[in-house]
């Protein structure tokens, strides 16, 4: 059964309840979100979508963009995820690989790439926006019609208000349904494919592993958490876009949220405005990052009814292992080197160099353009401990040479980071070119005071630093705030 039809079916048993809460408050049922997404469907087969169309989508998280997306995966289409925002080269390239034959954005997208004086806005806050408008595409914008909008562009209102007639065919679970880009270059960038089996398989090991049933309330804006909540028959919340720390905090008493995710970050930043979080929270799923210890003492301190879980997941492969916040902690607390990931939720294998290599039905298609994937090579250095759980211990490119000492940052990272005092703890290595060698300077946050004594209690001799830093903090990027090392060379060189 394809990913849609179950969602379908689930809303079909429960048209009365609520299955969405937007940013706004405004309610969406189960009935009246099926209604949409059946409208939505018949609209765009109506207008031409084939079986395989690529949509460049460009509409940020919110009911209307959780319809649109879900009609063009029902009507055969495959969601493109090439971020506008990217910078007009990358945009390009991604372009160029994907080939999509449609475009879906919101309307201030394309008033905001057509107008001389939005673009210049846009360029002074350092966003440089494409011309959706002049891509030989067909165009579905989102919100009232605005200058900029393409003549002949569909208007979503319009396709969720038509006529929803019931689906006469399934379609094929293993047929492309989304493309999200990842990494990769100008010159090679590269998408991962997944299917609407890979996405369910994914979403059924997030259930089993966090379950939600009807009467439950999850808060968050991120689409792979929405849509078990969807087919679980629970309740969806989403906050509003940019919401601040304390604002989030907020919606998660006034909602009733008995879970939620968060980057690890921006968990942070969220107990700085509230310490306590509300006693009806049962689950705090951590992701998108490593969660640093000092993060999971605070959330299982704030949620103490809760089980504060950790992701590691990657966009290939999703999710592959989740730890408790307690078992990490305790890991990291008896001595033991690397970061704990829990148990296995897919294949794993280890290559001669202690590469771990993933396998399972939550596997991508493969790469856009390039052969389909039997099995994922992660990067990642990691072991099984003696309870069969995975252990991280660092990225292979990460690694640093210091004589004939390989050094992998994630394998001392997180005893760093649970010293007292110390916040969060990344190693770099500035290269010497004349020796090859290279410097290992540790960056902390928090207090550096007499760490140079109190890491001979937590490091092997080989991986002492060379330097300490203390930074007000560590340098991130991206929607998941991820550690920018590259930009963290800079600041410690």
């Amino acid at each position: 059964m394809t990913l849609v039809k179950r969602l379908l079916e689930q809303a079909a048993e429960t048209p009365g309840g609520v299955a969405l809460v937007a940013g706004d408050g405004a309610e969406l049922t189960y009935g009246e979100l099926r209604r949409r997404v059946l409208a939505v469907r018949h609209g765009l087969l109506g207008a031409g979508m084939a079986a395989g169309d690529g949509v460049l989508f460009s509409v940020r998280p919110s009911p209307e963009s959780l319809v649109l997306a879900l009609g063009v995966v029902a009507a055969g289409g495959v969601v493109v995820f090439a971020d506008p925002g990217a910078g007009p080269e990358m945009f390009e390239a991604r372009l160029r690989l994907a080939r999509p034959r449609w475009s879906a954005a919101e309307s201030v997208l394309y008033a905001g790439s057509r107008l001389r004086a939005v673009r210049a806005y846009a360029r002074r806050r350092g966003l440089l926006l494409p011309n959706l408008a002049e891509l030989d595409l067909r165009h579905v914008h989102v919100g009232r019609r605005l200058p900029g909008v393409p003549r002949g562009s569909l208007a979503f209102d319009r396709l969720q208000d038509g006529p929803a007639p019931e689906p006469d065919a399934t379609g094929d679970p293993d047929a492309p349904a989304a493309v999200i880009f990842t990494s990769g270059t100008t010159e090679d960038p590269r998408a991962v494919v997944h299917s609407q089996a890979s996405l369910a398989a994914a979403l059924d090991l997030f259930r089993e592993r966090m379950p939600l049933g009807p009467g439950d309330v999850v808060h968050t804006d991120q689409l792979m958490l929405g849509l078990p909540t969807l087919i679980s028959g629970a309740r969806w919340s989403m906050p509003p876009l940019g919401c601040p720390p304390a604002a989030f905090a907020r919606q998660l008493a006034e909602r009733g949220a008995t879970h939620t995710f968060c980057v690890p970050v921006h968990l942070g930043e969220i107990l700085d405005a509230a310490p306590a979080l509300p006693p009806g929270l049962r689950y705090v799923l951590l992701g998108a990052a490593p969660a640093p210890a000092g993060i999971l003492r605070r959330a299982v301190a704030a949620a103490p009814g809760a089980e504060v879980l950790s992701v590691y997941a990657m966009t290939e492969i999703l999710p592959v292992a989740i730890a408790s916040a307690r078992d990490k902690l305790a890991h990291t607390a008896s001595g033991a080197e690397g970061d704990l990931l829990g148990e296995p939720l897919t294949g794993t294998a280890f290559g001669a160099d202690g590469e771990l290599v993933l396998s399972g039905p939550n596997l991508c298609r493969g790469y856009l353009g390039a052969p389909p994937l039997a099995e994922l090579a992660t990067g990642d250095l990691a072991r099984l401990d003696d309870d069969g759980r995975l252990v991280l211990l660092g990225r292979k490119k990460d690694m640093l040479i210091r004589g004939k000492f390989n050094l992998y940052p994630g394998l001392y990272e997180p005893a760093i980071a649970a010293l007292d005092g110390v916040e969060e703890a990344a190693y770099v290595g500035l290269p010497d070119p004349v020796t090859g060698d290279e410097e290992v300077v540790l960056a902390v946050v928090g207090s550096a005071a007499g760490l140079d004594r109190r890491l001979r209690d937590v490091l092997d001799r080989d991986a002492l630093p060379d330097r300490v830093v203390a930074l007000p903090e560590l340098p991130r990027s991206g929607r998941g705030r991820k550690l920018d090392r590259e930009r963290l060379r800079e600041l410690v060189r």
